[in-house]
Protein backbone atom coordinates (compact mmCIF):
# COMPACT_ATOMS: atom_id res chain seq x y z
CA UNK A 1 0.00 0.00 0.00
CA UNK A 2 1.21 3.60 -1.00
CA UNK A 3 0.71 7.00 0.58
CA UNK A 4 1.26 9.85 -1.19
CA UNK A 5 -0.33 13.53 -1.93
CA UNK A 6 -1.45 14.28 -4.84
CA UNK A 7 -1.89 17.80 -6.46
CA UNK A 8 -4.63 19.72 -7.51
CA UNK A 9 -5.52 22.14 -10.32
CA UNK A 10 -6.25 24.54 -7.84
CA UNK A 11 -2.93 24.04 -5.75
CA UNK A 12 -3.02 22.34 -2.88
CA UNK A 13 -2.60 18.77 -2.07
CA UNK A 14 -5.33 15.76 -1.64
CA UNK A 15 -3.52 12.69 1.02
CA UNK A 16 -4.68 9.02 -0.50
CA UNK A 17 -3.66 5.55 0.03
CA UNK A 18 -3.81 3.03 -2.74
CA UNK A 19 -3.25 -0.15 -4.26
CA UNK A 20 -2.68 -0.19 -7.65
CA UNK A 21 -0.09 -1.79 -9.56
CA UNK A 22 -0.55 -0.42 -12.89
CA UNK A 23 -1.99 -3.04 -14.94
CA UNK A 24 -5.58 -3.61 -13.23
CA UNK A 25 -8.69 -3.51 -15.91
CA UNK A 26 -10.45 -1.72 -13.19
CA UNK A 27 -9.81 1.33 -11.13
CA UNK A 28 -11.74 2.55 -7.44
CA UNK A 29 -11.84 5.71 -6.21
CA UNK A 30 -13.41 5.72 -2.98
CA UNK A 31 -14.91 8.59 -1.33
CA UNK A 32 -15.32 8.28 3.17
CA UNK A 33 -17.99 9.59 4.82
CA UNK A 34 -18.50 12.78 7.14
CA UNK A 35 -16.15 13.71 9.61
CA UNK A 36 -14.23 10.17 8.82
CA UNK A 37 -10.76 9.68 6.73
CA UNK A 38 -9.51 7.76 3.99
CA UNK A 39 -8.39 5.05 7.14
CA UNK A 40 -11.90 3.82 7.85
CA UNK A 41 -12.63 0.85 8.26
CA UNK A 42 -14.64 0.16 5.36
CA UNK A 43 -11.48 1.94 3.12
CA UNK A 44 -9.35 -0.51 4.75
CA UNK A 45 -11.61 -3.21 3.49
CA UNK A 46 -12.00 -1.65 -0.11
CA UNK A 47 -8.09 -1.64 0.14
CA UNK A 48 -7.75 -5.49 1.44
CA UNK A 49 -10.48 -6.67 -0.50
CA UNK A 50 -10.89 -5.23 -4.07
CA UNK A 51 -7.35 -6.01 -5.07
CA UNK A 52 -7.69 -9.64 -4.38
CA UNK A 53 -10.50 -9.59 -6.96
CA UNK A 54 -8.08 -7.63 -9.64
CA UNK A 55 -9.42 -4.29 -8.72
CA UNK A 56 -7.16 -1.48 -7.65
CA UNK A 57 -8.13 0.90 -5.16
CA UNK A 58 -7.29 4.70 -4.29
CA UNK A 59 -8.62 6.28 -1.25
CA UNK A 60 -8.12 9.82 -0.30
CA UNK A 61 -8.88 12.61 2.51
CA UNK A 62 -11.73 15.44 2.03
CA UNK A 63 -10.38 18.81 3.03
CA UNK A 64 -10.08 19.35 6.83
CA UNK A 65 -10.48 15.37 7.40
CA UNK A 66 -7.89 12.89 8.15
CA UNK A 67 -4.20 14.71 6.62
CA UNK A 68 -5.81 17.31 5.20
CA UNK A 69 -4.11 20.50 6.52
CA UNK A 70 -6.31 22.63 8.52
CA UNK A 71 -7.77 25.49 7.12
CA UNK A 72 -6.50 25.33 3.26
CA UNK A 73 -8.26 24.60 1.37
CA UNK A 74 -11.79 25.45 3.91
CA UNK A 75 -14.21 22.81 3.59
CA UNK A 76 -16.64 23.80 0.24
CA UNK A 77 -18.59 21.10 -1.89
CA UNK A 78 -16.24 22.26 -4.82
CA UNK A 79 -13.15 21.65 -2.83
CA UNK A 80 -14.49 18.03 -2.18
CA UNK A 81 -15.18 17.75 -6.04
CA UNK A 82 -11.66 19.25 -6.72
CA UNK A 83 -10.41 16.33 -4.31
CA UNK A 84 -12.46 13.76 -5.68
CA UNK A 85 -11.40 14.71 -9.44
CA UNK A 86 -7.04 14.50 -8.09
CA UNK A 87 -7.59 11.42 -6.68
CA UNK A 88 -9.46 10.23 -9.95
CA UNK A 89 -6.75 11.89 -12.35
CA UNK A 90 -4.07 9.89 -9.94
CA UNK A 91 -5.76 6.45 -10.08
CA UNK A 92 -5.93 6.97 -13.82
CA UNK A 93 -2.26 7.77 -14.28
CA UNK A 94 -1.26 5.01 -12.29
CA UNK A 95 -3.23 2.25 -14.20
CA UNK A 96 -3.60 4.05 -18.09
CA UNK A 97 -5.58 1.17 -19.76
CA UNK A 98 -8.19 0.62 -16.27
CA UNK A 99 -11.88 1.68 -16.36
CA UNK A 100 -12.59 3.91 -13.10
CA UNK A 101 -15.32 2.91 -10.52
CA UNK A 102 -16.83 4.95 -7.73
CA UNK A 103 -16.96 3.79 -4.23
CA UNK A 104 -18.97 6.37 -2.02
CA UNK A 105 -19.99 5.86 2.04
CA UNK A 106 -22.33 8.33 3.60
CA UNK A 107 -21.23 11.85 2.61
CA UNK A 108 -19.08 10.50 0.02
CA UNK A 109 -21.39 9.27 -1.52
CA UNK A 110 -23.65 12.23 -1.55
CA UNK A 111 -20.07 14.17 -2.73
CA UNK A 112 -19.67 11.79 -5.69
CA UNK A 113 -23.24 11.96 -7.10
CA UNK A 114 -23.14 15.64 -7.40
CA UNK A 115 -19.38 15.35 -8.82
CA UNK A 116 -20.93 13.20 -11.63
CA UNK A 117 -23.25 15.75 -12.10
CA UNK A 118 -20.69 18.73 -12.38
CA UNK A 119 -17.36 17.85 -12.99
CA UNK A 120 -16.11 15.74 -16.19
CA UNK A 121 -15.70 12.07 -15.45
CA UNK A 122 -14.45 9.04 -16.75
CA UNK A 123 -16.05 6.06 -14.68
CA UNK A 124 -20.03 5.36 -15.16
CA UNK A 125 -20.28 2.60 -12.07
CA UNK A 126 -21.25 3.98 -8.52
CA UNK A 127 -21.52 2.15 -5.76
CA UNK A 128 -23.06 3.69 -2.49
CA UNK A 129 -22.83 2.83 1.17
CA UNK A 130 -25.37 4.39 3.63
CA UNK A 131 -25.37 7.31 0.84
CA UNK A 132 -26.36 10.35 2.65
CA UNK A 133 -29.16 10.99 0.10
CA UNK A 134 -30.90 13.90 2.77
CA UNK A 135 -27.53 15.23 3.39
CA UNK A 136 -28.39 19.29 4.14
CA UNK A 137 -31.33 18.17 5.99
CA UNK A 138 -28.75 17.03 8.30
CA UNK A 139 -27.70 20.50 9.03
CA UNK A 140 -31.25 22.24 9.78
CA UNK A 141 -31.43 21.34 13.21
CA UNK A 142 -28.38 22.74 14.96
CA UNK A 143 -28.42 23.50 18.78
CA UNK A 144 -29.25 26.94 19.93
CA UNK A 145 -25.33 26.74 21.36
CA UNK A 146 -23.91 26.37 17.42
CA UNK A 147 -26.54 28.61 15.46
CA UNK A 148 -25.24 31.32 18.12
CA UNK A 149 -21.40 30.82 17.11
CA UNK A 150 -22.28 30.15 13.33
CA UNK A 151 -23.79 33.71 13.27
CA UNK A 152 -21.01 35.81 15.76
CA UNK A 153 -18.05 34.10 14.24
CA UNK A 154 -19.29 32.62 10.51
CA UNK A 155 -18.40 29.01 11.23
CA UNK A 156 -18.70 26.52 13.89
CA UNK A 157 -16.22 23.45 15.10
CA UNK A 158 -18.33 20.07 15.35
CA UNK A 159 -15.87 16.51 16.70
CA UNK A 160 -15.69 14.43 19.11
CA UNK A 161 -19.24 15.02 20.31
CA UNK A 162 -20.45 14.14 16.51
CA UNK A 163 -18.02 10.72 16.15
CA UNK A 164 -15.84 12.72 14.08
CA UNK A 165 -12.08 11.80 13.87
CA UNK A 166 -10.90 15.72 14.22
CA UNK A 167 -12.77 18.51 14.15
CA UNK A 168 -14.52 20.05 11.20
CA UNK A 169 -14.77 23.99 11.02
CA UNK A 170 -17.87 24.33 8.96
CA UNK A 171 -18.61 27.93 7.75
CA UNK A 172 -21.74 29.87 6.49
CA UNK A 173 -20.77 28.89 3.38
CA UNK A 174 -20.44 25.36 3.22
CA UNK A 175 -24.41 25.16 4.67
CA UNK A 176 -25.35 27.34 1.62
CA UNK A 177 -23.50 24.68 -0.33
CA UNK A 178 -25.45 22.15 1.42
CA UNK A 179 -28.76 24.02 0.66
CA UNK A 180 -28.28 24.37 -3.05
CA UNK A 181 -27.28 20.84 -3.56
CA UNK A 182 -30.10 18.91 -3.26
CA UNK A 183 -29.77 15.27 -5.12
CA UNK A 184 -33.05 14.52 -5.33
CA UNK A 185 -33.17 17.63 -7.85
CA UNK A 186 -30.02 17.21 -9.15
CA UNK A 187 -28.72 13.97 -9.68
CA UNK A 188 -28.70 12.70 -13.67
CA UNK A 189 -29.07 8.76 -14.06
CA UNK A 190 -27.46 8.65 -17.39
CA UNK A 191 -24.11 9.76 -15.57
CA UNK A 192 -23.61 6.48 -14.69
CA UNK A 193 -24.96 3.35 -13.27
CA UNK A 194 -25.81 3.13 -9.51
CA UNK A 195 -25.90 0.62 -6.92
CA UNK A 196 -26.90 1.64 -3.01
CA UNK A 197 -26.83 -0.42 0.19
CA UNK A 198 -28.49 0.78 3.25
CA UNK A 199 -28.69 0.09 6.94
CA UNK A 200 -32.90 -0.60 7.73
CA UNK A 201 -31.67 0.98 11.01
CA UNK A 202 -30.38 3.68 9.71
CA UNK A 203 -29.88 6.31 12.79
CA UNK A 204 -28.46 8.97 10.28
CA UNK A 205 -29.73 8.76 6.51
CA UNK A 206 -33.31 7.37 7.64
CA UNK A 207 -33.98 3.74 5.47
CA UNK A 208 -36.90 5.54 3.95
CA UNK A 209 -35.29 8.20 2.52
CA UNK A 210 -32.83 5.71 0.45
CA UNK A 211 -35.89 4.07 -0.33
CA UNK A 212 -37.20 7.19 -2.44
CA UNK A 213 -34.25 7.92 -3.70
CA UNK A 214 -33.68 4.51 -5.11
CA UNK A 215 -37.40 4.04 -6.48
CA UNK A 216 -37.37 8.06 -7.84
CA UNK A 217 -34.06 7.07 -9.69
CA UNK A 218 -34.48 3.43 -10.31
CA UNK A 219 -31.52 2.34 -8.47
CA UNK A 220 -31.05 -1.25 -7.21
CA UNK A 221 -31.23 -1.03 -3.11
CA UNK A 222 -29.78 -3.95 -0.89
CA UNK A 223 -31.28 -3.18 2.64
CA UNK A 224 -29.39 -5.07 5.60
CA UNK A 225 -32.27 -5.87 8.43
CA UNK A 226 -31.33 -4.38 11.72
CA UNK A 227 -27.92 -2.60 10.64
CA UNK A 228 -27.47 0.61 11.27
CA UNK A 229 -25.77 3.65 9.43
CA UNK A 230 -22.15 2.37 10.48
CA UNK A 231 -22.85 -1.10 8.36
CA UNK A 232 -20.72 -2.74 11.05
CA UNK A 233 -22.51 -6.02 12.21
CA UNK A 234 -20.77 -9.33 11.71
CA UNK A 235 -20.73 -9.93 8.01
CA UNK A 236 -21.93 -6.48 6.95
CA UNK A 237 -18.88 -5.30 5.66
CA UNK A 238 -18.37 -8.41 3.89
CA UNK A 239 -21.48 -8.40 2.42
CA UNK A 240 -21.15 -4.79 1.23
CA UNK A 241 -17.52 -5.51 -0.32
CA UNK A 242 -19.27 -8.36 -2.57
CA UNK A 243 -21.88 -6.47 -3.59
CA UNK A 244 -19.39 -3.65 -4.34
CA UNK A 245 -16.92 -5.90 -5.75
CA UNK A 246 -19.72 -8.28 -7.95
CA UNK A 247 -20.75 -4.79 -9.61
CA UNK A 248 -18.06 -3.30 -10.30
CA UNK A 249 -16.95 -6.58 -12.06
CA UNK A 250 -20.21 -6.44 -13.77
CA UNK A 251 -21.86 -9.65 -12.31
CA UNK A 252 -24.99 -7.96 -10.69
Amino acid sequence: MKHEWIPTETGWSVPCLHRIGGGEALVCVSAHGFGSSKSSPTNQLLLQGLPARGVGVLAFDFPLHGESPDGAPPLRLETCFDALAAAEARARSLAPRAQVVYFGSSFGAYVTLLYLTQRPHAGRRAFLRSAAVCMPELFHHKTPEEEARLQADGSVVLGEEYGYVRPLKLTCGFFEDLDRHDLFTLWRPEEAEVRMVHGELDETIPVEEARRFAVRFQIPLTVIPGEDHRLSIPGAPELVLERAAAFFLGRS
